[in-house]
């Protein structure tokens, strides 16, 4: 069996100093997180751009620069933007900024693109066309049913086929655990598994995705900044380190 691939997302979307003082927000802290995690073992980068306020950002210019400091620095580092609406913008600036980047890999939020039932079909076949590697998000079962209903349909193409499962929420906030993967599991046929969590039990929700065959685990501070035992990670590269040790440690 391939090894999951473990991509971390070290900041997220809403999350700043005040949660933790190592969580990044500029383009040279993220690079210094980069660097750190990659050493630690981590395949891929998940990336959020911030504006000049700390804020998060879909600005085309910012995310091309990072994009291109990223490949000078990491080249043998994947990097996957994302779209995230965050509550701030629209499916219409969602779309311009994945059409104005056409980067190699981006996740989409189902429930968000489904928000323009007219520009959602643009959307994915614009990134048929060209060649750009989608991940839907899906928060819960109702995601996975939106996902059915577009490949059904013809709207999401056969070879966008990548799903990243999300334990747990944001609002209200609620940690994910582990048992909850076999509520999703009869929705999953045929597609390629991501994972992540919310809480301190994401490390182990990751290693029981990986037991199921997930092929992505992204931790990070995203969506956590607990180790298991409750305690907060030091740094992003810490929860990164722990993870590789274990599913390294269960392949032995």
């Amino acid at each position: 069996m391939t090894a999951p691939l473990i991509m971390v997302a070290p900041n997220g979307a809403r999350r700043g100093k005040a949660d933790h003082a190592r969580l990044p927000i500029t383009l040279d802290e993220m690079l210094t997180e980069a660097r750190a995690c990659r050493a630690a073992g981590a395949d891929a980068l998940h990336l959020h751009v911030r504006d000049a306020d700390g804020a998060h950002s879909l600005d085309a210019g910012r995310y091309r620069e990072a994009l291109d400091e990223l490949a000078r620095v990491l080249p043998d580092m994947q990097v996957q933007i994302t779209t995230e609406a965050a509550g701030i913008y629209s499916p219409t600036e969602q779309y311009a900024c994945l059409d104005a980047l056409r980067p190699a890999w981006a996740s989409v939020s189902l429930r968000e693109i489904a928000r323009d039932a007219d520009l959602a079909p643009r959307l994915y076949a614009m990134a048929a066309d060209h060649g750009i590697r989608l991940q839907h998000i899906a928060y819960d079962r109702a995601d996975l049913d939106l996902l059915a209903q577009g490949r059904a349909a013809g709207i999401i193409r056969p070879e966008q086929d990548e799903v990243i499962c999300v334990l747990g929420a944001y609002t209200p906030p609620r940690a994910g655990r582990p048992e909850e993967l076999a509520a999703l599991a009869p929705a999953l046929d045929g597609l390629r598994l991501g994972l992540c969590a919310f809480g301190p039990q994401e490390q182990a929700c990751l290693l029981a995705g990986a037991r199921v065959g997930a092929e992505i685990l992204r931790v990070g501070f995203e969506n956590n900044l607990l180790s298991p035992d409750g305690t907060p990670w030091p740094d992003n590269a810490a929860a990164v380190a722990s993870l590789r040790h274990h599913l390294e440690r269960k392949a032995a």
